[in-house]
């Protein structure tokens, strides 16, 4: 281990760094929730709000599909912990439009949030001679997939396709995008069904 060691009189300092943002926030490095928003915060004021403490990867509010209000509670995902941590230290219990918010460390398994985060597709109701690269392709205009596969009677990929299978987007922000884009979309007169997947299908 180098770091800390004199070279010709000069101290080293190693630091970890990491060049693909995606690796922090599939590992939900300095991620954030945020809860008890007033219903007229948008995303530009949870924004504005939290940007001075360090460099924001992504953010989310929680909005109503309806009216396009707040919901209260949402997430800030920061390029690392320590910007998370200044957030939390400043910003929990603070007033937000006369509301006192709380801002603590982002639990997938406590957080509200969690229940509408997802990257796993299900899609039903398009054409049996559909193949499997065919439907990859048409998801794959919305992000990077990690599985994409049509249900088959008999052998996964052999048997005779059943109209229906399972797309596993890496983020999902991507998921997201193309359940909105494609859910009740004709191709070949077929209105498609893509929502969230109940279950995750992994190929073998």
């Amino acid at each position: 281990m180098m770091n800390g060691t004199g070279i010709n009189g000069k101290e080293i300092r190693a630091i970890y760094h990491v060049h693909d943002p995606s690796f922090l926030r599939k590992r939900g490095v300095g991620c954030i929730f945020i809860k008890n928003l007033e219903e007229s915060i948008d995303h530009k004021a949870l924004y504005d709000t939290f940007r001075s403490f360090g460099s924001i990867l992504r953010f989310k509010l929680a909005t109503n599909n309806d009216t396009g209000r707040s919901k209260g509670f949402g997430f800030v995902q920061y390029e690392n912990e320590e910007s998370a941590l200044k957030a939390i230290g400043y910003l929990n219990g603070m007033l937000l439009n006369d509301e006192k918010i709380y801002v603590g460390p982002f639990l997938q398994r406590d957080s509200p949030y969690d229940k509408g985060f997802f990257t796993d597709i299900y899609v039903k109701n398009f054409s049996k001679s559909l193949a499997d690269e065919e439907l990859e392709k048409i998801f794959g205009e919305f992000g990077p997939t990690t599985n994409c596969l049509i249900i088959r009677k008999g052998e996964v990929r052999q048997g005779k396709s059943k109209g229906n299978g399972f797309v596993c987007f890496e983020n999902p922000e991507d998921a997201e995008k193309a359940v909105e884009a494609l859910n009740g979309k004709k191709f070949e007169d077929k209105e498609w069904l893509v929502t969230k997947s109940k279950m995750t299908y992994k190929n073998g």
